[in-house]
């Protein structure tokens, strides 16, 4: 059972605001210890609690990720099914490699709570098993958030655009963010810029005011209904 187009807006609009809170809160601050720390072996299990909520919010970013597209898909399918329908699945792959991320934090977290628990082991095999961790989570932090964002922001902006189901500044501020954090994704993994660095926020800020934007309009005004097909405010 479909929700009316007012109900899904305002529903697309707070996941839209919950996955960029959950994703600024777990990926970028809670995670710290275990993942910027030079002493992430003794940190990370020092706040292994910080740690997992860090991953619960990822989870919860996981989760308002897929339902954006899903609650968006009975919407944008009227007006191109195939590109609905690509987001929706691109949206999944966004969610799976994210998971992923996830899996490998808790994973370098157990090794950390290990290491600690063996008091003076060869720190040499717990590194190399550490930096294999971190690697995991940070092609998956490019993939995710960022390679895939950039394509599936691309895909519902052009449908926003050429449907008017709002304002045509906000699919040409996400086609433009889109295009950047997919610029962004490739300079990161040819090595040409950091993935925490002054580039890249600057590269990840127009998407980032793309969503805020899309989320306040919707919550407050919603799509609009007369560019809607057959569909019932």
């Amino acid at each position: 059972m479909y929700f009316s187009t007012k109900t899904a807006s305002k529903i697309v609009g707070v996941l839209f605001i919950l996955a960029a809170v959950t994703s600024i809160i777990g990926g970028l601050i809670l995670y710290k210890p275990i993942l910027n720390d030079p002493d992430y072996l003794i940190q990370g299990s020092a706040h292994a609690n910080e740690v997992v909520l860090g991953a619960v919010m990822e989870l919860i970013l996981v989760i308002s990720a897929v339902g954006t597209a899903t609650t968006m898909f009975p919407i944008l399918r009227k007006f191109n099914e195939v590109i609905a329908l690509w987001h929706v699945c691109f949206r999944f792959l966004e969610a799976i490699v994210i998971t992923v991320g996830v899996i490998s934090v808790l994973s370098l977290l157990t090794l950390s709570q290990d290491y600690v628990a063996a008091g003076a082991p060869d720190i040499a095999s717990y590194q190399v098993s550490g930096k294999l961790l971190k690697a995991v989570h940070d092609y998956t932090f490019l993939l995710g958030p960022n390679f895939f964002l950039g394509v599936n922001t691309m895909m519902y902006s052009y449908i926003f655009y050429k449907s008017k189901l709002v304002p045509r500044f906000i699919p040409v501020l996400g086609l433009t963010g889109s295009g950047l954090i997919l610029l962004a994704a490739l300079l990161e993994m040819f090595g040409v810029i950091d993935q925490i660095s002054a580039w890249g926020g600057i590269l990840a800020l127009p998407i980032f005011a793309n969503e805020m934007t899309l989320a306040v309009w919707l919550i407050m005004k919603g799509f609009n209904v007369s560019a809607v097909p057959s569909s019932r405010p």
